[in-house]
C-alpha cells in the first residue's frame, strides 16, 4: 500500500494545533445569547429553525492527503520522498506517547466540547422557558392594562353620557324658558299699545278736560312701567340665547369627546380580547419605534374632566339664568298688572267726578234754562208794564192840555193841576224805572244766555269726555292680558 512513491506521512497525520476557543465561554456564549439579536428583529430570527450553528460556529478538523496527480511523477530526485525501504533517521514516525498524548487531547477537547454544548442545551432551555415565562407575564400584564384602560374609558363613557342627558335636560329646560320669555314679552305689547292708545284718545279731550289729571300720570308711568319690562325680558333673552349656544358647545365638545371615547373603547376592548390564537394579527414592522401619543393618562382624565367641569359649569349658569327669568316673569307680570290696577282706579275716579261734574253742570243748566224763562217772563212784563203806563200817561197829558184852554182866569193853579202834573212826572218816572229794569233783565237775560251757552259747552266737553275715558278707553282696557299669558304660558 506505501509503493506509490510517498510515505504514510499524510497531512491528517500532523494534527493542526487546536484553537484555544475551540466553544466560547460561558459568560462569552451567554453575553452572545443575550445581545445577539435587537428586539425589533427577534421575530424574524424566530422564524429559523433551531440550529447550533445559527448562533455558534462548529470547530471541525479536516483531514487532507496529500495530492496525488500525476504531476508528482515529474518531481526532481531531490523532492520525491524515499521509499519505506530507504528511509532514514531524518525521516522517523511520531512516538507512541505522542499518540496517545494526542488522543488524550482529544478526548479532553471532545469532553469539554461536549459539556459546553450541555451548558448550552440546559442554559438554553433555562432562558426558552424563562423568557417563555416572562413574554406571558408581559402579555397578562399588558392585558390587564388593556382591561384597566377599557374600565376607565367605560367610567368616563358613563360621565359623559350623563353629563350629556343633563345638559339636554338642562338646554330644552332653557330652551321652554327662553319661548317663555319671548311670549310674555310678546303679550306685553298688547298692553302697551292700549296704554299708548289710551294717551292718544284723552290728547282729544276739550278745553278744560285737557287737563295733566292722575289719569295721565298713571298712563305714562305705566308705560314707561312696560317699557323697562319689556326691556329687562330683552336682556335676558339676549342672556339666553347665549347661554344656549354656551351650553351647545359644551355640549358639542362633550359629544366629540364622547365620540372618541367610543372609538378608544372599541379599539381598547378589541386588543383587550386579542389572543396569540386570534385572526387577523401580523407584523407591523417598526410600529413600536412610532409615536403618535399626544396625551399621557393624567392630561387624558384632565381633558374629560375639565369638559365635564366645564358643562357643569355652563349648566348651573343655565339653572340660574332659568331662575332668574322665572323671577322676572313674576315681578314683570305683578308690575303690569299693579300699574294697570291703579290706572284702572285712576279711571274710575275721574270718570266718576266727571259724571259728578256733567250732572252738576245739567243741574244747573236746568236751573238757568228755568232761570231763562223767568228772566223772559219778566221782561215781558216789564214791557207790558212800560206799554200799560202809555194810557195814563196819556189821559194826564191830554188833561192837562186841555185845561191849558180854560179862559182867563181859571187859569188857576189849583191842586187838580198840581196833582196832573205830579202824575205826570209820576208815570215818566215809573216808565224811567220800568225801563231801567227792562235794561237790568234783558242784562240778566244776555248773561243767562251766556251761562247757558257755557254750561252747554262744559256739558258737552264733559260728556266728550267720559266717552273717552268711559267707552274708549276702559273699553279697550278690558282685554289686558291674565297673569298666566305675561309669564309666558300660552
Amino acid at each position: 500500500m506505501e509503493l506509490v512513491g510517498s510515505t504514510l506521512t499524510a497531512t491528517y497525520a500532523h494534527p493542526r494545533p487546536t484553537p484555544t476557543n475551540f466553544l466560547p465561554a460561558i459568560s462569552t456564549m451567554a453575553s452572545s445569547y443575550k445581545n445577539r439579536f435587537p428586539h425589533y428583529s427577534l421575530t424574524h430570527s424566530l422564524s429559523l429553525p433551531w440550529r447550533p450553528s445559527t448562533y455558534y460556529k462548529v470547530a471541525a478538523i479536516t483531514p487532507t492527503l496529500a495530492p496525488f496527480t500525476k504531476s508528482s511523477q515529474g518531481l526532481t530526485p531531490s523532492r520525491t520522498l524515499p521509499f519505506v525501504s530507504n528511509r532514514t533517521a531524518l525521516f522517523t514516525r511520531y512516538t507512541p506517547d505522542d499518540w496517545y498524548r494526542s488522543n488524550l487531547t482529544n478526548y479532553k477537547e471532545s469532553e469539554t466540547s461536549r459539556h459546553s454544548a450541555e451548558r448550552l442545551r440546559v442554559d438554553t432551555s433555562r432562558m426558552i422557558q424563562d423568557k417563555d415565562q416572562q413574554t406571558r407575564k408581559t402579555q397578562t400584564e399588558t392585558t390587564k392594562n388593556l382591561g384597566e384602560r377599557v374600565n376607565d374609558i367605560v367610567y368616563w363613557k358613563t360621565e359623559l353620557n350623563h353629563e350629556i342627558d343633563e345638559m339636554i335636560g338642562e338646554t330644552n329646560a332653557l330652551t321652554d324658558m327662553k319661548k317663555r320669555l319671548e311670549r310674555a314679552l310678546a303679550e306685553t305689547e298688547g298692553p302697551l299699545q292700549v296704554a299708548e292708545e289710551c294717551l292718544l284718545h284723552r290728547e282729544k279731550r276739550m278745553g278744560i278736560d285737557l287737563v295733566h289729571d292722575d289719569v295721565e300720570k298713571q298712563l305714562l308711568m305705566e308705560v314707561d312701567v312696560i317699557k323697562s319690562c319689556q326691556e329687562r325680558m330683552r336682556r335676558h333673552l339676549d342672556k339666553a340665547i347665549a347661554q344656549l349656544a354656551s351650553d351647545r358647545a359644551a355640549q358639542h365638545e362633550i359629544e366629540k369627546d364622547l365620540g372618541d371615547k367610543q372609538s378608544a373603547h372599541r379599539i381598547d376592548d378589541k386588543c383587550h380580547h386579542l389572543r396569540n390564537t386570534s385572526d387577523g394579527i401580523s407584523y407591523y414592522r417598526g410600529v413600536e419605534r412610532v409615536d403618535a401619543t399626544i396625551s399621557v393618562p393624567e392630561s387624558w382624565a384632565k381633558f374629560t374632566d375639565d369638559n365635564i367641569l366645564r358643562s357643569q359649569s355652563e349648566r348651573a349658569a343655565s339653572s340660574k339664568l332659568r331662575d332668574d327669568i322665572e323671577t322676572l316673569l313674576v315681578v314683570t307680570a305683578n308690575e303690569m298688572w299693579n300699574q294697570f290696577n291703579r290706572v284702572n282706579v285712576a279711571f274710575t275716579n275721574r270718570i266718576s267726578e266727571t259724571a259728578d261734574a256733567k250732572t252738576k253742570i245739567q243741574t244747573h243748566l236746568a236751573k238757568t234754562l228755568q232761570e231763562i224763562f223767568q228772566t223772559e217772563m219778566t221782561i215781558a212784563a216789564i214791557r207790558k208794564a212800560i206799554r200799560d203806563k202809555g194810557a195814563p200817561m196819556k189821559v194826564a197829558h191830554t188833561r192837562l192840555d186841555e185845561r191849558t184852554r180854560r179862559p182867563n182866569v181859571e187859569l188857576c193853579r189849583d191842586s187838580t193841576q198840581l196833582r196832573l202834573v205830579n202824575e205826570v212826572h209820576e208815570i215818566d218816572d215809573t216808565i224811567q224805572n220800568l225801563q231801567q229794569r227792562l235794561r237790568e233783565a234783558e242784562d240778566t237775560l244776555q248773561m243767562l244766555v251766556h251761562t247757558k251757552s257755557n254750561l252747554e259747552h262744559d256739558l258737552a266737553v264733559k260728556a266728550n269726555s267720559l266717552f273717552i275715558d268711559q267707552e274708549k278707553c276702559m273699553g279697550m282696557r278690558k282685554t289686558f292680558p291674565n297673569t298666566l299669558r305675561l309669564v309666558g304660558y300660552a
